[in-house]
């Protein structure tokens, strides 16, 4: 599909820095690009080959704006699939705005949100998922996520899927034949080799399924609650994770009354981390309302790290907490390790398999820490490469398509005319088109590409 217009937008992030860059993509982007910029020398910007970088100055018509460097594509070779150019000059807002105005003016309407990377998907040189992929990667936080969205965008989930449709495709072509030209010398299909080929696609789809919470983790983070009694360390805990005093340490039980929250990166795992008050009986009304908020925090996180003093016996606070744990996503933090040990270390660890001992203070400990969590969480046996669903569009497709294929199997099962598993199977097939944007509605594919930034 072929744009029309001509669209352009800062493609760099707003503010001071060394470059920035005006997008230019459609039929006369080198057209526009060339009636704002002169190059040096004799060559012309709109002769230029693709794959091809001109030096020169930006002007409006007020006179000269800066210094740049135009690059040219031409389509279909080029991010877009359109004929884009490029112009690079320094990074200073004013300077930015003020190309770009003077690229508007000389024929280019303004870009929406995601229009290149909705453009390279209308024009074939995307997927929808791989263009979705595009986004994560803009937005990965950490090593996994961005792997993660670097194999998506390369194709991976695309090929997953692919793989799980083509093999429905075959049977409802076999199915549609056999049904529409029974006199035809077309091979007969057994019911056993129908529920054969639906159960691989259901243990496929079922596969996939059960990457979305994983995919979901490495995306977003996961909500990390820091729970235990007063003064075990908590906010120790969280300011050496932070990496700087984001949480009040002093002696005084109950200094912490409100949940305290940052975002970090442990070796890859993003957490979403909430100090919370210590869980204690008080009497204080503001410290109430505190270990209130601390315990919804704890019912609620998707992985709990509970903090235990090694110098003190375990309470009877600390035994309640601990069994409260038993099959969660925990990780049981023994901290204060650099004083006498007091605590019951195995009762502990028998109770929370991954358990851990630190001293908050002196910095020790966190990569035992930081591999009890990324185990937690599944992220050790991650494979770079691996496919996985990474939002709730494409989980709600991979889920129809899945519950298709089950209605396709219990009719088939109930001696139902191929003809009616067919039908399912049609169901089944469409989703999974919606989910790579083969067969996507335009109201899908625009509320996809609505949450990109503008300039990509």
């Amino acid at each position: 599909m072929k744009q029309q217009s001509t669209v352009a937008a800062i493609s760099t992030p707003l503010g001071v820095g060394g470059i920035g860059i005006i997008r230019i993509s459609g039929p006369d982007a080198l057209t526009v690009a060339a009636r704002v910029f002169r190059p040096v020398g004799a060559r012309r910007l709109e002769d230029a080959p693709g794959y091809t970088a001109l030096l020169g100055r930006v002007f409006d018509a007020a006179g000269e704006i800066d210094d740049a460097i135009a690059t040219v594509f031409r389509a279909p070779r080029s991010y877009t699939g359109e004929d884009v150019a490029e112009l690079s000059c320094h990074g200073g807002l004013y300077l930015l705005r003020r190309t770009l105005r003077a690229v508007l003016a000389a024929g280019a309407q303004p870009a929406g949100p995601g229009e290149f990377t909705k453009r390279a998907f209308l024009n074939g040189k995307l997927g929808l998922t791989q263009a979705e992929a595009v986004m994560d990667l803009i937005a990965a936080q950490g090593d996994q996520a961005a792997r993660s969205a670097l194999s998506a965008r390369d194709g991976a989930l695309f090929a997953r899927i692919r793989a799980v449709n083509g093999g429905l495709l075959e049977l409802a072509a076999h199915l549609s034949a056999w049904v529409d030209y029974p006199d035809d010398e077309i091979p007969e299909i057994t019911g056993e080799e129908i529920g054969a080929a639906l159960r691989r696609a259901r243990d496929g789809l079922a596969g996939l399924l059960s990457t979305y919470d994983l995919g979901r983790v490495i995306r977003e983070g996961v909500e990390t609650a820091i729970v235990g009694r007063p003064n075990v360390g908590k906010s120790t805990l969280m300011n050496l994770l932070a990496g700087y005093q984001r949480s009040i340490v002093t002696d005084i039980p109950g200094t912490t009354r409100d949940v305290v929250e940052d975002t970090v990166n442990l070796d890859g795992a993003i957490l979403r981390l909430a100090d919370t008050a210590g869980l204690r009986d008080t009497d204080d009304e503001v410290e109430s309302v505190g270990v209130a908020l601390a315990r919804r925090r704890l019912e609620t996180a998707g992985l709990v790290l509970a903090v235990f003093d090694s110098s003190d016996p375990l309470t009877g606070e600390d035994r309640a907490l601990i069994e409260s744990l038993r099959g969660r996503p925990a990780v049981a933090v023994i901290n204060k390790t650099d004083l006498p040990r007091r605590i019951d270390l195995a009762w502990v660890s028998e109770r929370i398999p991954h358990t851990v001992q630190v001293s908050a203070k002196a910095g020790q400990g966190m990569r035992e820490l930081s591999a009890a969590v990324n185990e937690v969480l599944g992220l050790h046996r991650l494979d770079g490469g691996a496919a996985l669903l990474a939002n709730e569009r494409q989980r709600l497709c991979a889920q129809r398509a899945a519950a298709a294929v089950d209605e396709a199997i219990s009719t088939l099962d109930d001696s139902f005319t191929f003809d009616a598993v067919g039908v399912c199977i049609d169901e089944a097939i469409a989703a999974l088109l919606e989910l790579t944007g083969e067969r996507a509605s335009e109201a899908v594919v625009n509320e996809v590409f609505a949450r990109f930034c503008v300039g990509k």
